[in-house]
């Protein structure tokens, strides 16, 4: 994996409206992948912040996301 996907999947992974599902969709890493991912490439202090933001966030999951959240590209933004 090279240095830029793991930086657009960190960015990602941070986005609320981003599931875990499309990052597995685009990149092969389920949450799990994911959550060890953000372990080892950020400083332990970022990653607890960001376990704590993500934890019981309906959005980051595709089955509990409420209806009508969309995710909205950026023009700038490259689409996979």
């Amino acid at each position: 994996m090279t240095e830029s996907d793991i930086s657009r999947i960190i960015e990602m992974a941070w986005e609320d409206r981003t599931p875990f599902e499309a990052i597995e969709r685009l990149y092969g890493l389920n949450e799990s992948a994911v959550v060890e991912l953000m372990r080892k490439e950020m400083k332990s202090s970022s990653f607890r912040m960001w376990r704590k933001r993500m934890s019981g966030r309906q959005t980051k999951h595709l089955k509990i996301r409420p209806p009508g959240i969309t995710r909205a590209y950026c023009p700038t933004q490259y689409k996979r």
